[in-house]
């Protein structure tokens, strides 16, 4: 338990620079391709013209059209075609899956305290679309709202309590991250939801989420039973590590695996 895993994915020299950024245009010249993309969550392969990016097999990438918002993986790409416009509809975004850094085992996640290798702006990426250009508002009225070793003070119904319980239980808190006292945190349910907080000490104030309820949520639940039992992890095994960046982020390993370590043809992860 107490073993760190060190990974790196080599990209060869040639290659690093068209290695796209998070869910923005890539830097480099992009390269015109049509390209097939498979969508997990639908089980369905459709070919994407694509303009603004240099793709490559096993890109997490996000379209426009009736997929859009879902992610999809490049399965194929071909360079030479002819096609009509009006028939494709376009990739519009790449996530950056690039990933550098030592992890350490928690449980059911992977945690690091390096800021750079696991920034949230990256995570994000992995599941879900570039926000639209919106306005959000939000409160905050900054109360205490409970201690983590005292989660029923939230004071949620029992239908409430048993999902966020169950979705806790089942890992869909992929990932979690606190930054001093400012936590962020991702949670799979029906889509994959935003969940903010902030915790001083063990006391949890400011605890939002981006679901349509005005309420504590199942995933606010989830995240912070998760928050609980990464700071148990932390705290039991890897405290000289948080005391010294006052920081982690963890993963959800088989998201890790699936979208970070899967998609690679080269590289190395040491234990």
């Amino acid at each position: 338990m107490k073993h760190p895993i060190g990974f790196t994915a080599e990209i060869p020299a040639d290659k690093r620079e068209a290695m796209p950024t998070p869910v923005q245009l890539c830097h480099s010249t992009p390269v015109k391709s049509v390209v097939q993309v498979h969508f997990p969550r639908k089980n369905r392969t459709l070919g994407y013209y694509n303009d603004s990016f240099d793709l490559h097999r096993g890109d997490l990438v996000y379209v426009d059209g009736k997929l859009a918002g879902q992610r999809g993986r490049v399965v194929e790409v071909s360079y030479h075609f002819k096609i009509k416009l009006s028939d494709y509809r376009r990739v519009v975004a790449v996530a950056d899956t690039e990933v550098h850094g030592t992890f350490y085992l928690a449980g059911s996640h992977l945690v690091t305290f390096a800021r750079e290798t696991l920034p949230y702006s990256k995570v994000r990426s992995w599941f879900k679309a570039p926000e639209q250009e919106e306005t959000y508002v939000t409160g905050h009225d900054s109360e205490t709202l409970c201690d983590l070793e005292h989660l029923d003070d939230l004071q949620v119904s029992s239908a409430i309590a048993d999902r966020g319980y169950t979705y806790y239980l089942e890992d869909r808190v992929k990932y979690i991250c606190l930054d001093g006292p400012y936590g962020r945190a991702l949670v799979q349910g029906s889509t994959m939801y935003e969940v903010e907080f902030t915790c001083h000490g063990r006391e949890i104030s400011d605890l939002l989420c981006d679901c349509f309820c005005s309420y504590t949520c199942k995933h606010e639940l989830a995240a912070m039973l998760q928050l609980r039992n990464a700071l148990v992890f932390i705290e039991k095994y890897y405290a000289d590590q948080y005391n010294a960046a006052h920081y982690f982020a963890a993963i959800e390993k088989g998201a890790f695996y699936t979208l970070v370590v899967d998609s690679r043809e080269s590289g190395s992860i040491t234990v």
